[in-house]
């Protein structure tokens, strides 16, 4: 059993409701060296669920959607629950897996295609289905500020662009894909080392 005896990480397992015994050994140094960087975490993770561009469920969907893509067992129900407790439905936790997983079938299929850019791999229709984009329930401009968020995450430079140019195209602004794409960065570290 941990006990946590750093004030600025309990603190913030307390406010995410996180059991300490679930938080990994990188994070219990860090807790333990009483590192500075714990303090930026924390208000980090803090600002980030705080953005004023973003609704409190489009905060905890983007920060599932992240957590869920690097496969983070303690940070998923965390948002998860994040989600349900700010309205967020049974199909829209289901689109927002789904979401994931498409994106991640594209950023390595357009990120071939950018890498080789040779002429036979971008003029042969890529044949993979993606009926989820046609009628999202979380609506176009969601549904593409959260594939930006993950085509960040998983570095595919043309489907960022094509998902940022899609977003404004939806009536977005600059600022809400700011805050998404940071939102983004922040629980991108945190799953790193939670």
């Amino acid at each position: 059993m941990i006990i946590v005896k750093n004030e600025t990480l309990a603190s913030l397992l307390e406010q995410l409701n996180i059991n300490e015994n679930s938080i990994s050994q990188e994070l219990v140094k860090l807790a333990e060296a009483d590192s500075k960087y714990l303090k930026d975490l924390k208000i980090n993770v803090q600002n980030a669920l705080n953005y004023p561009n973003l609704t409190k469920k489009e905060t905890a969907l983007l920060a599932l959607s992240v957590a869920i893509n690097e496969k983070n067992t303690v940070l998923i129900p965390v948002f998860e629950q994040m989600a349900i407790d700010n309205g967020a439905t049974l199909d829209e936790l289901a689109e927002t897996v789904a979401i994931v997983s498409m994106m991640n079938v594209n950023n390595v299929f357009y990120r071939f295609r950018h890498y080789t850019n040779k002429d036979f791999y971008n003029q042969t229709p890529a044949g993979i289905k993606m009926s989820v984009m046609m009628n999202p329930v979380l609506g176009k401009e969601f549904f593409e500020l959260m594939s930006l968020a993950i085509s960040a995450v998983n570095g595919c430079e043309m489907c960022v662009n094509a998902h940022e140019d899609s977003v404004l195209k939806h009536e977005s602004t600059q600022a809400r894909v700011y805050d998404a794409i940071r939102l983004t960065a922040i629980i991108k570290g945190f799953a790193a080392i939670i």
